[in-house]
């Protein structure tokens, strides 16, 4: 058994009195006001981090973007949605026109406006319904390139 084995295995019979102590000497803080059970998630979660390492910065802003989301309208998304950095600007010809999105934490702006979603958008310049990837060139389709993606 290795050592962090052994300290999960430690947290399963600890009091909460002895889970409250080991959270002040775990995260320098003392404990919240919380049922046993998720101090020793807590704990445990702080001891895998330790010997494993933390989550990358950018899986942690997209559980955040994700966990927003479900606050806000109860859904996650899709798992395997495209990924694109706060900042980024998509650039789509349509009919002779240039059409300009920005990504953002939570979204999408166009036109001033917040979207949730390119389709919402590739539906308002095309009055069509499109995969909003698709139309944005992010997804292979059809013999459409993406005039620019720049990086903002």
């Amino acid at each position: 058994m290795t050592m962090l084995e052994q300290q999960l295995a430690e947290l399963i019979t600890m009091s909460p009195a002895r889970l409250r102590s080991l959270w002040r000497d775990t995260y320098r803080s003392p404990a919240p006001d919380v049922s046993p059970d998720l101090l020793k998630r807590g704990i445990a979660h702080r001891l895998q981090e330790r010997t494993h390492g933390r989550l990358p910065n950018a899986t942690q802003r997209e559980i955040q973007r994700l966990r927003k989301r479900v606050e806000r309208t109860g859904k996650a998304g899709h798992m395997h949605a495209i990924s694109l950095k706060t900042g980024t600007r998509l650039v789509r010809s349509w009919n002779g026109k240039s059409y300009h999105v920005l990504v953002c934490d939570d979204g999408f702006e166009f036109q001033g406006r917040r979207y949730e979603s390119l389709s919402h958008i590739a539906r308002e310049i095309t009055g069509a319904h499109w995969s909003g990837p698709r139309f944005f060139g992010l997804k292979k389709s059809g013999s459409y390139k993406p005039k620019a993606m720049v990086n903002g």
